[in-house]
Order: structure tokens, then sequence, then C-alpha cells
């Protein structure tokens, strides 16, 4: 009998090892995997650089806490503010602390309390966070959530104009709603909310904490697009590579309502996740490599949708970058089980969705296998229809 709390339901799976794109468990197989730990390992498994950095750190110190001055901490801050086109940055250690903490600096620094989230929207399991979460199965059992939160529906601008005024604190937005279903917010949407925002005197909130880090291609996928101006924006996951790290960047002046003492967190910004997330930043600020990034899955989205054609399971191909969702004609997970007996790990994005996130890192070979193993198991799939 286990002794852990059972808030997860696990695979047959135990790892022993893994480097770039695969996984090797304790039976003997190798697994290709588009998992990524969940969009963390963006690099991949074992990546030289961000192995490199975390050994030096540790031979060097582990822990010290925020009461010192830390230049790695200054190196990679500056490096996020750069890449994201901001100004401060705040170091947490996961997703949902860095919207938490996103949330009550947008609270503290407008003096209002009202924020708008998006229907089947995911930003964390915190209560803070929980409640910025549209989906109602989230909520469920823990009593009365945070109050100040709605919910609109995602890509219908006209819903925020007729719900946003001078009341609004914030508006909290994916670019990309992974958990709700691998769904794309439209550029007129997020530029328009841009527009709200400044408007009402109103803070937009980007939640990037998948999309983030090279996923989609760009450093941050806002980036993609000309108008989308955030005031703040939340990254972990990918930011190092399978230590635990989360940030939060923000424009000039709402630095003031975070003085000494209004916030803080214990290992936030420890040394070693630092230096893993210093091989990470570099990565995202080389643009051949994001490039490269680009192509890769441009070619294997067109590849997909290829194959979409051709077999009547698929519903619809979506995403972008390396953040693709498959939805299917039914149930999701018998195609997950599936391609997992065929040794390529994928996950769920909501219940119709297969979702896929490889490595950045991953070949155009392993691109191919993942296609020919995704096309068995559809063609099989499409026979007992």
């Amino acid at each position: 009998m286990s002794s852990l709390l059972p808030v997860y339901k696990k695979w047959g799976i135990t790892p022993v090892k893994a480097k770039g794109a695969w996984l090797t468990a304790a039976d003997g197989k190798e697994y290709l995997d588009f998992t990524s730990g969940i969009g963390v390992l963006n690099l991949g498994h074992g990546h030289e650089e961000v192995m490199e950095e975390v050994q030096a750190q540790l031979a060097k110190f582990w822990h010290t806490s925020n009461l010192f001055q830390l230049p790695i901490q200054e190196e990679v801050a500056s490096q996020l503010a750069l890449l994201s086109g901001l100004d401060k940055v705040f170091f947490c250690n996961s997703g949902a602390e860095a919207n938490e903490a996103a949330l009550k600096l947008a609270r503290r620094a407008t003096g209002k309390t009202n924020i708008i989230t998006c229907r089947q929207s995911f930003h964390g399991r915190t209560f803070a966070a929980m409640a910025a979460t549209g989906q109602s199965s989230i909520h469920t059992g823990f009593g009365p959530i945070l109050e100040g939160f709605s919910y609109l529906p995602f890509n219908d601008l006209d819903a925020f104009e007729k719900e946003m005024d001078d009341s609004t604190a914030a508006v909290l937005v994916e670019v990309i709603q992974g958990e709700g279903g691998v769904i794309p917010g439209t550029e007129s949407f997020l530029a328009g909310l841009t527009k709200l925002c400044q408007k009402h005197d109103a803070l937009l909130i980007i939640d990037e904490v998948q999309t983030g880090n090279g996923r989609t291609g760009y450093p941050f996928a806002y980036l993609k697009y000309e108008h989308v101006n955030p005031d703040i924006v939340t990254t972990a996951k990918g930011l190092g590579n399978g230590l635990p790290i989360g940030a939060v960047m923000a424009r000039e002046g709402l630095d003031q309502a975070f003085s000494a003492g209004v916030h803080g967190s214990t290992f936030g910004g420890n040394p070693i996740s630092l230096a893993a997330s210093k091989a990470v930043v570099a990565k995202m600020a080389d643009e051949t490599f994001l490039a490269e990034v680009r192509e890769k899955s441009a070619w294997f989205m067109e590849e997909l949708k290829k194959l979409a054609e051709r077999t009547s399971v698929i519903k619809e191909i979506r995403g972008d970058g390396f953040m693709i969702g498959l939805e299917m004609q039914t149930d999701s997970a018998p195609y997950i089980m599936s391609l997992q007996e065929k040794n390529l790990l994928t996950l769920t994005a909501g219940a119709n969705v297969v979702r896929l996130l490889p490595p950045l890192t991953v070949t155009k070979e392993e691109l191919s296998i993942a296609l020919e193993k995704i096309s068995e198991v559809c063609e099989i799939e499409s026979l007992t229809l």
C-alpha cells in the first residue's frame, strides 16, 4: 500500500533514466516522451548545458535565502526582463505561485479587487489561482472560493467589452488554453484585451506558465503579436527545465506595490533552480534555435493535418509551435493508452483532446516516428468505429 495521498492517477511506468526525447522504464521499454514532464522539459531530458550550470552552482552552495545578494538572480531577471519587454521580476517556485503573486500584485497596485478570467482556463490549484480558473470541477469540494472573480468566454471580445468597467482590477488570460483543450487565442482578442485594459485602467496579466520559454517558437507566446502588451506576465514549467521555479515579470511602476515585506518566498529564486534557468534563457535568446523550433513545429503540424484528413477519428488539429492538440471524435483516453502501448507518451487536455508537448530539441526523425505511431493508432481505431 502506498503512503502517498492518491491525488494523481499514475501510469504503470517507472522511469529509470532519460535523455533528450527518450525515457527508459524499469522494464527496459524505451518511450518517445511527448509529455516533456507536462511542458517542463523544453530542452529535453538531461540537457548538457543545463546540467553543467546546475553542477557548477551545486559545487558552490545550494541555498542561502533572499536576505543575501545573489548575482545569479540579477542575471536571470535581467535576461527575462529583456526577453519579455517588461522591467521587474519576482522569482517563486511554480506556475500557481507565480499566478498567486500576480493576482496579489494586481489588487495591491490598482486598489481594486474584480478580476476577469476565461471559461475553461487553468491557472493553478492554490486558492487564488483556483478561483481564477474558469472550471467548476477545479472548485468543487473546497467550500467558498475567493471572491472577486468572473469568467467569460475565451476569444469573445464582445463579452469582455460588456463586462469590463472602471472597477476591473485585471484580466488574466492564457495565450493558448492548455488544460482547456489547446485552444489558441486570436490576435484580435488578445490585442483587444490590451486596449480594454488601458481604457479601464486595469492590468493585463498573461499566463505563460506553459506557453512560455520557447514552447511556441518565441521566448513568450504573446511576442508573436505586435499589439499585445501585457502589464504582468507569469511563467514557470520550462523555465527550469525540470527544476522548480516560477517567475512574475511586471512593467515599471508596479514594483512600488511590492515593497519589502509585502510578498516573498523562502525557496523562490534559489540558486540551483536559477542555474538551470540561466541555461534556459540563453536558449530563449538564441534566434537560430527558436527559428528551428518554428520550422520543425510547422512541418509537424502540417503533417498532422494531412493525417487528420486521412482518418475519421480526428476532428481537428490545433495549437502553435510544439503545443499541439488533437481533438478526437470521442474520449481521448483510449488513444493515449494505445499510443503508450506503441511507446509514445502523450497527455490529455480536456475529455477529447490528445496533447503533444515534445521537447523543443526534438529531431525531425523523432517527429516522424511519432507521426507513424499516431497514424497506426488512428487507423486501427478507425476500423473499430
